[in-house]
């Protein structure tokens, strides 16, 4: 009965070591001394690192990233209905119509919300180097 398990048990064990064997051998391998000053500064492809690592990104980067994920993996549903489009008649034509039409209007979300422009003319709250960019309240 527990011969059915023999290929679990493999694994699991083999995964465990899989884990644990290169932690091992990094910790005997690697240098007992001079870990510091140069050693744990971030790498930077070779340049010399400026300011913290910790830096604050606009979120446009994310919300740019994401549009693209959303709109790519939609068309990505396109390819099946294109293969078999005519196996499916009029009723994935009207399918499809509707799909795209949601996708449009997702698109036209975005632009007239902005989120399409790299460089926003006026921003509600900006701070550091975006001061020049921000709305004056005119009392």
């Amino acid at each position: 009965m527990y011969l059915n398990y023999s290929p679990i048990i493999i694994y699991t064990v083999l995964a465990i070591i899989l884990v644990v064997a290169p932690l091992i051998i990094q910790s005997l391998i690697s240098p007992r001394s001079n870990k510091g000053g140069e050693k744990l500064t971030s790498y930077e492809c070779g340049e010399v690192p400026e300011g913290n690592a910790w830096v604050k990104f606009n979120v446009r980067f994310y919300v740019i990233a994401l549009s693209f994920i959303i709109f790519d993996v939609e068309v990505m549903f396109m390819v099946p209905w294109a293969v078999v489009f005519q196996e499916l008649g009029f009723h994935a034509f009207v399918d499809l119509f509707i799909f795209i039409t949601i996708l449009l209007v997702g698109y036209a979300y975005v632009w007239v919300k902005g989120d399409l422009d790299w460089v926003k003319m006026k921003m509600k709250y900006a701070h550091g180097r975006y001061e020049e960019l921000s709305i004056k309240e005119e009392n």
